[in-house]
């Protein structure tokens, strides 16, 4: 039972942006104020009673979960699980980053190894991974190990704007758009490239003392265990999975089957590799489809549609700058979804799609929590010590983000 009546339209109206309106200041912000409810559970409020109020019928909020963005973050997620598990990533990154004996050296093997890395696999995974091996380096060498801990979260963001896999909101478009792979990576991977060349320069500008020395870094990543069948078994499926992107195989077919194949092993329970993937995340993106599709059902109208077109979102500069700023508001991929029901309606939209993945991946980067991988190489920073402040971040992660994102309007335009 609802508990609107169908004929109450003016009712399900204030019903639909009331609870989208306190949904996403409670995804913005974190939390519901005054409760023990994050994010996901929020996204679980909001959508559990646009539907229990009558807002969204049940059978139209099914219809609103993109399953194809579940199955491939959940088939991605389960890959990155077992390369972590596996000991892949840890020796793979850990070995790059050990050969390089000067602390430039050292900057350019983080962002690139991060940025490479994060254009394949979702981003947040591999900061998990990276962020201790570089620490423990940039520590027993006696340097200052926060420009690395930067080069890691920006690195991680501004690389994974090239592909459909690199972070949560990409996936999201790329099942939304039907933009094929290859031709999303065509379009974008230049963009990356540059940003991260950009990273090296500004954060080398920025702590000049630190890297203009002769000194040689002396310092190890702690060892790094790995089962190597399952190393091997992880990689080989990983590239297969990387090349059946490109080759055309839709993503969550792919992502799906990897994960299947690889849930199939003697090595791990399979309970571990469960421990490993983000199970509050894909309830917060079922959620917020609802809580998006809760209010496209009852205030998006033709008529709200043709106000909006006066703002002009088929040019890339405007709506490179409404997706910047609405993602450092309430985060990267509600800003996707709100501007969803909008975008498949300009004339020019697979355009229109990759300026929303690029502005709202490399906004990430503006301040300290403008992405979760900032917030996850800041926690593991700080649980060896070291501290990065709101201010610290900011004087390195605004100017990359507003050159990155001219580099990408740029790029789009042409």
């Amino acid at each position: 039972m609802t508990l609107i009546s169908g004929g109450s339209h003016d009712l399900e109206l204030v019903a639909a942006v009331t609870i989208f309106a306190v949904t996403y200041f409670a995804v913005a912000i974190g939390r519901l104020p005054g409760l023990r409810v994050d994010r996901a559970g929020a996204a679980f409020v909001g959508a559990g009673l646009m539907v229990a109020v009558g807002v969204l019928p049940l059978g139209a909020a099914y219809r609103a979960i993109d399953l194809d963005t579940i199955t491939l973050l959940l088939g991605v997620m389960i890959v990155v699980a077992n390369l972590e598990l596996s000991g892949f990533l840890g020796l793979a990154s850990g070995w790059i980053v050990d050969r390089a004996r000067h602390p430039l050296t050292l900057l350019c093997a983080v962002v690139i190894v991060t940025g490479v890395l994060s254009a394949f696999l979702v981003n947040d995974a591999i900061c998990l991974a990276i962020t201790p091996l570089v620490l423990d380096i940039a520590i027993n060498s006696r340097r200052n190990p926060v420009p690395y801990a930067l080069a890691i979260a920006m690195a991680s963001n501004v690389g994974s704007t090239a592909t459909i896999t690199g972070n949560p909101q990409n996936i999201i478009i790329g099942s939304l758009s039907h933009i094929s792979y290859g031709k999303f990576a065509a379009a974008l991977s230049p963009v990356a490239a540059l940003g991260l060349a950009l990273t090296i320069v500004l954060i080398a500008f920025t702590y000049r003392t630190e890297f203009r020395t002769a000194e040689r870094l002396s310092g190890h990543p702690e060892p790094v265990r790995g089962n190597k069948p399952l190393m091997i078994k992880s990689a080989i499926v990983t590239l297969l999975m990387v090349a059946a992107f490109f080759a055309g195989v839709a993503p969550a077919r792919a992502a799906i089957g990897a994960g299947a194949v690889l849930m199939l092993t003697r090595r791990i329970k399979s309970r571990r590799i469960f421990q490993e993937i983000d199970w509050a995340l894909l309830l917060m993106f079922v959620g917020l489809f609802i809580v998006v599709a809760g209010l496209e059902h009852n205030v998006i109208t033709p008529a709200a549609i043709a106000n909006l077109g006066e703002w002009h979102l088929e040019r890339v500069p405007v709506l490179t700058a409404v997706t910047a700023v609405l993602s450092n508001l309430v985060s990267n991929v509600p800003a996707v979804l709100v501007l969803s029901p909008f975008i498949g309606r300009i004339a020019n939209h697979e355009r229109a799609w990759l300026t929303v993945a690029m502005a709202s991946t490399l906004a990430g980067n503006f301040t300290i929590l403008g992405s979760i991988a900032n917030l996850i190489v800041v926690q593991r920073a700080r649980a060896r010590g070291v501290e990065i402040g709101f201010w610290e971040y900011f004087r390195v992660g605004a100017p990359l983000t507003l050159i990155t994102i001219a580099i990408g309007v740029a790029f789009l335009m042409l």
